[in-house]
């Protein structure tokens, strides 16, 4: 859009056109010009801007998903393996962090990453209990943390991309000129692994 705007300013000057009209109608029109440039920056950075905050916004639908699921997921386990008392209190805190957390920040990633730790510690001790892994609500909940895993990593992809996009425009010349006029600010990204704790539990030896 921009470009567009830009390449038809140029051939409007070299066009000459401007020579047939009186000077003072010409910084009018120069100055509507550069009203409507402002405007469309503008918008475009807004429409960035709530890409990706609507982006984040699926990522918390997603993470509120997973930690939703863990305490079924728990008490599955908990039935097979009652004195497993350490991964079930790790995995209870590490959640309960997890939802402390707010926003795509350093500290969010960690205490997600710290959940996918523990949860991959309780996989590991269900590989034990053999009746267990045979369990079809155990099997359930396993797919469908799996399944939730995937579309938060697919979800994150997606913000990761809207925030590359809003940060390079405003990185970018005129953009950054634009930016600090209106104080548009540059996101964070939010890292994962891309592993998840339902597909690869870490090997346990009793």
């Amino acid at each position: 859009m921009n470009i567009i705007f830009g390449i038809l300013v140029i051939l409007l000057l070299a066009s000459g056109l401007f020579d047939f009209i009186a000077w003072q109608f010409n910084i009018i029109a120069i100055a509507v010009l550069v009203v409507i440039w402002l405007v469309s920056m503008y918008n475009k950075f807004v429409s960035l801007r709530n890409r990706v905050e609507e982006a984040w916004a699926d990522i918390e639908v997603q993470l509120k998903r997973r930690y939703d699921l863990i305490p079924n997921l728990v008490n599955s386990v908990k039935g097979y393996a009652t004195h497993e008392a350490s991964a079930f209190e790790n995995v209870t805190k590490a959640r309960a962090t997890a939802m402390g957390a707010s926003g795509p920040t350093g500290a969010h990633a960690e205490a997600e990453n710290m959940l996918t730790g523990a949860l991959r510690s309780l996989f590991a001790v269900a590989e034990a209990y053999p009746d267990l892994k045979a369990n079809q609500n155990f099997l359930a909940l396993q797919n469908e943390l799996a399944d939730t895993e995937n579309k938060i990593q697919s979800a994150r992809r997606f913000y990761n991309g809207n925030v590359r996009d809003l940060n390079t425009g405003l990185q970018s010349f005129p953009g950054n000129i634009i930016a600090g006029i209106f104080r548009f600010g540059q996101k964070e990204f939010f890292d994962l692994p891309d592993d998840h704790a339902a597909q690869n539990p870490v090997e346990v030896k009793f």
